[in-house]
């Protein structure tokens, strides 16, 4: 943390010194650039070396404009599930976060203008992510090894939600707005949000930003239980009824309509200030966020289960720092800064309203990046990473002890390009501590694991054409365990499950080898992915033996017992999203698309990896035009039947989605009105990658309006 607090004392008076900006909303800096999310050159934010979509070795994507407002939800994890190669956790309509590839949790980072949430949505699928889409200007995805740059846990790959909470830019005609209004008729969701951006003095930029949210219990389609757990709950009705526990098995296998225990209530609030120039920024800003949500009851389908309607009410505040100097020598080009703190946290109240365990965590996290000028057809990156966790929960089910974790990380990415072929190579060195302080419980382990790793990546690809490039590349990753890998020792009343960790884990290594495919021309475009992953020492949940749990907790367990334990595994798929322009009605241009992904993963000798998206489809006809755009798609989702010892078949489904978005003054004019309607038809519809897939279906039919301003 030294080296970041130094770096930021020493860019403060070089960037306050730099001459006033000619930068504005038309001449943003290099990387900064929003383009048209259809065109294959826009500009990869995310990456340390800024580079076109096209020319990208991984699997990427990028949601902006138009197609952001029209698929933004609450949450960050249904706002991004159409995404190639993205799916969500869906643990209920407040709680979803990105699953890419098959990966989840600590297996993926979800990352604030490049740097982490700082939250405990890793800690457990039924925490919410502490970002609001509503804010959003830009969401990119990285998929594969390129992600590696922002930490070993980004195995799977980073979601990078890009905000204007820290201005990197003088607003056109000295000041921005931009609001967004959203109805849904599935939850009666009313959401509002807003950002402003005013030059105050010379090259000084204000900026406050804030939304609001509320919805009801959720709608969906069909029977709330699946067809197993009506099954089983519809055995136990005609067992003999327990007078000391009067479940009604059979009206929850009759039970349709409504989600019960999903309303919320979110609130933020921001502001910011930067020194923009033309040789760089220098910016901080303040994000306050709070919310009330509740969580799908998991209904009992047997004798001896117990159904709770839990609430989580949800804490943070953060505080962020980004600064840039461009000089444009020849040796350096850039050096860039981003640092976040945040302490957070959460109660989980019981029904009465009184808090039955506490989760705190506050974080910090820094990173330093210096770019390389341009020699010929050589760049490069290079920097420092640091964060640090201090983690804790208290009460009746807290299943970790208090812990730290301090990680500190050197990379390097160096590319060489010649027009036809391009070749990237990069490398990053990890050093982790992980502490279990003594927590007054005995059933906890205590003491320190330190973990050295080193991940890799090198590829290259040829271009045929100016359409056409084909790409290879290889990576290896060492991962850390997490603290609640190592040390979870406890009931989760979140996931229905007692958790056992191990605190004698090794670090988890992988190899992996990713084809890339960009073909792109006038009238069609297509970017596809082929990847394979070999793990040794993967890290998984398993259902064993109650009596190993209750030998570990010294006592009683009323949990199913789930240990984390390591084993070889081996992960494959594909991701594909193609589109062809069909012709023109008028002034319409007509777009065909249709997006493809799947996943393969099994544990080696032991079976499936459970939670594993199936194959899906998505097609989609589009008319496009200067002041209208209207689109239908269709998305199937097919039956998911490789299955871990404790899961259950999930059906598949085919959804239905129709949009209209009227742009009065067309153009680049950022208002804009979008009516649409969300599985028109109905449909009974599970994500197969869920927790709670068997009590908690996906939205019914989706009334949407969303209307949006920008002058």
């Amino acid at each position: 943390m030294k080296t970041v607090l130094l770096a930021t004392l020493a860019l403060a008076p070089l960037t306050a010194a730099l001459p006033a900006a000619a930068q504005t909303d038309n001449a943003a800096p290099a990387g900064s650039r929003v383009s048209d999310p259809h065109r294959s050159d826009d500009i990869i934010v995310t990456a340390p070396l800024r580079q076109s979509e096209a020319d990208v070795l991984q699997g990427t994507s990028v949601l902006t404009g138009e197609d952001l407002t029209r698929q933004l939800r609450p949450t960050i994890g249904e706002t991004l599930a159409r995404l190639p190669g993205v799916s969500a956790s869906s643990f209920g309509p407040n709680a979803s976060r990105p699953i890419l590839r098959g990966f989840q949790g600590d297996r993926i980072r979800v990352l604030t203008d490049g740097i982490g949430s700082i939250d405990v949505s890793n800690t457990s699928v039924d925490h919410a992510v502490i970002i609001d889409p509503l804010l959003a200007e830009r969401v990119e995805v990285l998929r594969g090894p390129a992600a590696l740059l922002y930490g070993s846990s980004a195995v799977g790959g980073v979601v990078n939600v890009v905000d204007t909470r820290i201005p990197r830019r003088l607003p056109e005609n000295g000041y921005r707005l931009d609001a967004i209004g959203t109805y849904g008729s599935a939850a009666n969701e009313r959401s509002l949000g807003g950002a402003a951006d005013a030059t105050v003095t010379g090259p000084l930029v204000l900026h406050v930003d804030g939304s609001y949210s509320k919805s009801d219990d959720l709608r969906t389609g069909g029977y709330i239980l699946s067809r197993e757990a009506r099954r089983a709950s519809l055995a136990s009705a005609a067992l003999p009824a327990d007078p000391d526990d009067p479940i009604d098995f059979a009206g929850n296998a009759a039970l349709r309509g409504k989600l019960p225990n999903t309303a919320a209530e979110t609130w933020t609030a921001g502001a910011g200030a930067s020194i923009v120039t033309d040789g760089g920024m220098l910016g901080v800003s303040y994000g306050h966020y709070d919310s009330l949500y509740g969580l799908p009851i998991r209904y009992a389908t047997a004798p001896g289960q117990e159904q709770e309607a839990p609430r989580l009410d949800v804490l943070q505040n953060r505080y962020d720092l980004r600064a840039e100097i461009t000089p444009q020598g020849s040796v350096i080009q850039a050096i860039r800064l981003r640092a976040a703190h945040a302490k957070y946290r959460h109660f989980e109240l019981e029904e009465d309203g009184s808090v039955g365990t506490a989760f705190y965590n506050k974080g910090l996290e820094g990173r330093l990046e210096v770019v390389q000028a341009k020699r010929g057809g050589w760049q490069g990156a290079s920097g420092a990473q640091y964060f640090s966790r201090a983690f804790n929960v208290v009460g009746d089910e807290a299943f970790l002890p208090r812990n730290n974790t301090e990680q500190t990380g050197l990379f390097t990415l160096q590319q060489y390009d010649d027009g036809r072929f391009k070749a990237e190579g990069g490398v990053r060195y990890e050093h982790t501590l992980q502490t279990a302080q003594p927590s007054g419980a005995d059933r906890f382990f205590t003491g320190q694991r330190t973990f050295d790793s080193w991940s890799g990546s090198i590829g290259g690809s040829y271009a045929f054409s100016d359409g056409l490039r084909i790409g290879l590349n290889g990576s290896r990753t060492g991962r850390a365990p997490s603290a609640e890998e190592l040390f979870a020792n406890g009931p989760h009343a979140g996931t229905q499950a007692y958790e056992l960790g191990n605190p004698n884990f090794r670090t988890e290594t992988s190899w992996g080898v990713e084809a890339t495919l960009h073909a792109h021309s006038d009238v069609f475009s297509l970017d596809a992915s082929a990847y394979y992953n070999w793990f040794d020492n993967y890290i998984y949940e398993a259902q064993v033996d109650p009596a190993t749990c209750v030998t570990a907790a010294g006592g009683d367990v009323d949990l199913p017992c789930f240990q984390y334990q390591q084993a070889r595994a081996r992960y494959y798929g594909f991701e594909a999203d193609a589109s062809a322009r069909l012709g023109t009605i008028g002034t319409h241009t007509i777009t065909a698309d249709l997006m493809g992904d799947y996943v393969h993963a099994t544990v080696v000798d032991r079976g499936p990896v459970p939670r594993i998206p199936p194959l899906r489809l998505l097609g989609g006809l589009e008319a496009r035009g200067d002041t209208t755009t209207g689109r239908v798609e269709v998305e199937r989702a097919f039956p998911q039947t490789r299955l871990s010892a404790f899961e259950t078949r999930t059906d598949g489904y085919t959804m239905v989605n129709v949009s209209l978005a009227w742009k009065p003054w067309g153009g680049s004019d950022r208002r804009s009105l979008l009516l649409s309607a969300n599985n028109i038809f109905d449909v009974e519809a599970r994500r197969h990658s869920s927790v709670l897939k068997d009590f908690a279906p996906l939205a019914g039919r989706d009334i949407r309006v969303t209307l949006r301003v920008g002058i």
